[in-house]
């Protein structure tokens, strides 16, 4: 008894996925008319979404480029000098 009890909670509910294909099955008609502007419509704010979309990414990449480029370029930052000590004068 002890193992299929364990089984039993182990195994995935198909609640959720039933009731998700009833109410795709289910749904009534939208009785709605799209007309072939209406398609042009959905189409160009598609496209304009793709363009958005690849002109973000150009110009993040342009600025990760010229990032990578300007920290390959920079020279090592240099250790600050100090001043020669001054040689003693000798007396004449």
């Amino acid at each position: 008894m002890n193992g299929t009890l364990a089984m039993h909670i182990a195994a995935p509910s198909r609640a959720p996925l039933t009731w998700l294909i009833a109410l795709l099955l289910l749904a009534p008609s939208a009785h709605a008319y799209l007309d072939p502007n209406t398609g042009s419509m959905i189409l160009s704010a598609i496209v304009g979404i793709f363009a958005t979309v690849a002109l973000a990414v150009k110009t993040w990449w342009y600025r990760l480029k010229g990032l990578v480029r300007r920290l390959r370029q920079a020279p090592p930052p240099a250790e600050p000098e100090s001043p020669a000590p001054a040689e003693p004068r000798k007396p004449d």
